[in-house]
């Protein structure tokens, strides 16, 4: 019988236009997800907040996108509406960030953290099953890990302008940027071609027959359980979620931490964290596809567990100016394996499910759990503790993480091997 999806697989003269999109959307997408973040505790630092209340309005905001990322991931698991999603969440994120200018009182700040993290809970599964739909299973290790690599490069581009612009024009100036980023990213994203984007593919079904080539199963989606029964699954969202307790907060904190000593420019100081970050971040994000190809995804994820440990210790021991170099290239190492690693092997174990943007959804959720706890955690640890203590703590979390990948070594090592697509279903 003839394969119906066959008949409407797009050309590659639709393929190559829409990856190199997808590499545009993620460049501009990323000053507009967090170009504001790292430099808003500033921001609110200097019209009078503690660390206190910025890490609280913080976590309100990564509670609200926690939340959201399941439902988020399964309504992109059905709607064949991805690039609508990815324009109104920038508007969204633009409006949002506006809002900020306007008034910096408590109810509007939170506000505009809530919105911005919904936002971010359904750009991301959209982006990354647009991703899967265009260049399938096979592609998809290849084409995240240079999407992963051109966003990084956009956050380092737009934090670089925005330390800029903010020692040049004042703090304000770094929320338009923002907002030109959001409209480029909506520009870019109108230009993948809808036809290049196969929805079926997108949901992790490219594999699994239609109705109409006489499947028993009609290639219908397994049910949520499917997730709660995927042991590797499991032990990836606890790991993570403990990871990013740590994680979270250490970047808007070390900039507090110095730019409170008086040993940074508040603008200048923040931009640097984020572009030594984000260019390490390049480069950890491109050796990361290479080594999930050849060696799979465990040994990625336990380099990028292993960096946040000794990133604490430096972090709480030395806050100075200098000190952002190797704190934040640990950061760019971990984040940046993690960038390729996760979304990749999410893919991975749910090929086949038609549950794949649910699973990313899921795992940014343990993420978001674990980051919007952070925070709040390490603000009040400062505040009550001093800034080294709260590092120390921080870097602490990760050792669960390593604990728990290298004890379920067994499980998780034969189903990290498949980074082509070919993942062990537990």
């Amino acid at each position: 019988m003839t394969n119906v999806r066959a008949q409407n697989d797009p050309s590659a003269d639709d393929i190559a236009p829409a990856k190199r999109a997808l590499e545009a959307l993620n460049f501009f997408m990323a000053d507009m997800q967090a170009g504001i973040g790292p430099f808003l505790g500033v921001f609110l630092q200097q019209r009078g907040w503690t660390a206190g209340p910025i890490g609280t309005v913080m976590t309100a905001g990564g509670v609200a996108g926690m939340i959201m990322t399941v439902p988020a991931g399964a309504f992109i698991d059905h709607t064949e509406k991805k690039r609508l999603v990815v324009i109104v969440t920038g508007i969204c994120t633009v409006v949002a960030s506006f809002l900020i200018l306007l008034s910096q009182s408590g109810l509007v700040v939170t506000v505009s953290q809530v919105a911005t993290a919904i936002a971010g809970a359904a750009i991301g599964p959209a982006v990354s099953g647009m991703t899967l739909g265009i260049v399938r299973q096979k592609g998809f290790n290849a084409q995240n890990g240079r999407n992963q690599a051109w966003n990084h490069a956009g956050n380092m581009i737009g934090a670089g302008l925005s330390g800029w612009l903010g020692w040049k024009f004042g703090m304000p100036a770094i929320f338009y940027l923002a907002a030109a980023f959001g409209v480029l990213a909506i520009v870019a994203v109108l230009m993948i071609p809808e036809k290049s984007i196969d929805h079926r593919a997108a949901r992790g079904l490219e594999d699994q027959p239609d109705k109409a080539e006489g499947g028993d199963s009609g290639g219908q989606a397994e049910g949520f359980k499917t997730l709660l029964q995927n042991r590797p699954m499991l032990i990836l969202a606890a790991a993570l979620a403990c990871f990013h307790l740590g994680n979270g907060a250490m970047l808007p904190l070390y900039g507090l931490a110095v730019v409170g000593a008086g040993k940074g420019n508040p603008a200048l100081f923040v931009a640097q964290t984020v572009v030594v970050a984000q260019a390490v971040m390049i480069v950890a994000a491109l050796v990361a596809m290479r080594m999930a190809a050849g060696k799979g995804y465990w040994l990625v994820m336990l380099i990028s567990f292993a960096v946040l440990p000794l990133r604490g210790f430096l972090a709480g021991t030395f806050i100075e100016h200098w000190g952002v170099w190797p704190v934040q290239a640990l950061d760019g190492i971990g984040a940046g394996l993690q960038s390729v690693a996760v979304p990749g092997l999410v893919a991975c174990l749910l090929n086949g499910t038609g549950r794949v943007n649910v699973g990313q959804g899921a795992v940014m959720t343990v993420q978001g759990l674990g980051a919007s706890l952070s925070p709040a955690i390490g603000g009040w640890l400062a505040q009550k503790l001093g800034y080294p203590v709260a590092f120390y703590s921080l870097g602490s979390f990760a050792v669960i993480s390593l604990a728990l990948w290298i004890g379920f070594a067994g499980t998780l090592r034969p189903a990290c091997a498949g980074s082509g697509g070919n993942g062990a279903k537990p």
